[in-house]
């Protein structure tokens, strides 16, 4: 039996292995909380192991960044550091791989002022957005995981009798949701990709012009725009090489047509973002466009997402994800939207991805949208499946075809 450092260890190999699937001489940047910084040494050794080239690590501080809101002028989330965006544009440039641990504290930022957080955020996405047209083709290998910290494991585990306690507890549910347990997590990851890229070929082959999703406090229609192309499990950069974007995964998903979305769309997870927490909100939707909302808790940082631009008005993702998984089973909400999302399914606010539309990574951002994809300088995912969810499809022939029955698949 493998003891729990074996575990982070075969944790570490997976994300480099499988997740980005590092290449003999290539680079690899790595984003990761300071606190993390061991887990971020156990990825770089193993990087190094199978053939990486240069390992760049950078650390972020949560709490400097919380300092920052409390205290710098209003002028100081106008500016983004113009070495970073540039040095990350040509590291893509350079087919570098991107590993970026997402382990914020849910609720650290839930004092500052919303529109503060929001003005960074558009800030940050504007300078980013050269690099970011890099993951969102395909053309360069990325993962996002996640390891605890102490901050995030309180939040799951509230009732922890120490420190120690609750990080236990969350490391478990994460080897859980990642396959760690199982004899060979890698070839276990293999399998489970084979599964999912067959669910997609066969959604893709259905061809279907729209989706009815049904559940309490949710009746909507989505249009699928003529081309679309489902994804799931992993895909191949630029240069060929297979990654798994997000570890965990268990999400098939595509992207809706922009003007076609009609009806309510209520959620059923909190949505973790900027620092604050969104629950319990419900968006209503005309020709596509967000036209209402509400949120017992979070409205200002829904608000200021919402209005990031015009495309953040509209959806650029849909994704289904059954009930019945590794994450969701292990029955409790995470308060991060890696592991939240792939225990639902979910949509996205803002930005498709271009390898979802056929030919879609040559197109320039106006034939994008000409094609009926929506363009946004964010892409926030947020949960809205469960027990109670029928997700119903209609095809070009006019067949309607059962996917999602009572939240778990149906074909």
């Amino acid at each position: 039996m493998r003891t729990k450092e074996n575990n982070i260890e075969e944790y570490a190999k997976l994300i480099v292995e499988v997740g980005v699937n590092i290449q003999q001489d290539q680079y690899l940047m790595i984003t990761a909380p300071i606190q993390t910084a061991y887990f971020a040494r156990a990825l770089t050794q193993c990087a190094y192991a199978v053939g990486a080239k240069k390992v760049y690590v950078d650390y972020v501080d949560e709490e400097l960044n919380k300092v920052n809101y409390m205290y710098a002028p209003d002028a100081a989330f106008l500016e983004y550091p113009e070495w970073v965006a540039e040095g990350k544009r040509r590291l893509a440039e350079k087919n570098c791989a991107f590993i970026s641990i997402s382990a914020s504290n849910p609720d650290l930022l839930k004092e500052i002022d919303p529109t503060r957080i929001a003005t960074m955020q558009k800030t940050a996405s504007m300078a980013l957005e050269p690099f970011r047209r890099y993951s969102q083709n395909g053309d360069i290998a990325w993962c996002v995981a996640s390891i605890p910290t102490v901050e995030w494991a309180h939040k799951v585990f509230p009732q922890a009798t120490s420190d120690q306690d609750a990080v236990d507890k969350l490391w478990d549910k994460i080897f859980i949701a990642t396959r760690i347990y199982e004899e060979s997590p890698v070839e276990a990851w293999k399998a489970h990709t084979k599964m999912l890229e067959e669910k997609t070929k066969f959604l893709t082959s259905k061809k279907f012009t729209k989706l009815h999703y049904r559940a309490p406090g949710t009746d909507l229609y989505v249009e699928l725009p003529k081309g679309h192309i489902w994804q799931g499990g992993g895909s191949a950069n630029k240069v060929g090489t297979y990654y798994v974007a997000n570890m965990p995964t268990e999400e098939i998903f595509t992207m809706p047509y922009k003007y076609g979305v009609e009806g309510t769309l209520a959620s059923t997870k909190p949505l973790s973002y900027g620092g604050n927490l969104v629950d319990n909100f419900v968006l209503h939707f005309e020709k596509g466009r967000i036209v209402d909302f509400s949120a017992d808790q979070g409205y200002e940082t829904l608000k200021g997402l919402i209005e990031t631009d015009e495309g953040s008005h509209y959806l650029g993702e849909v994704a289904i994800v059954p009930d019945d998984s590794p994450v969701s089973n292990t029955d409790i909400i995470f308060f991060n939207t890696l592991f939240d999302e792939n225990a639902s399914c979910h949509f996205a606010i803002g930005s498709a991805y271009p390898d979802t539309l056929e030919g879609g990574t040559k197109m320039s951002k106006e034939e994008l949208e000409a094609a009926g994809a929506n363009t946004s300088l964010t892409h926030v995912d947020f949960m809205v499946g469960g027990k109670n969810l029928t997700i119903e499809g209609v095809t070009e022939s006019g067949e309607h075809l059962t996917i999602l029955k009572e939240g778990n698949w149906a074909i």
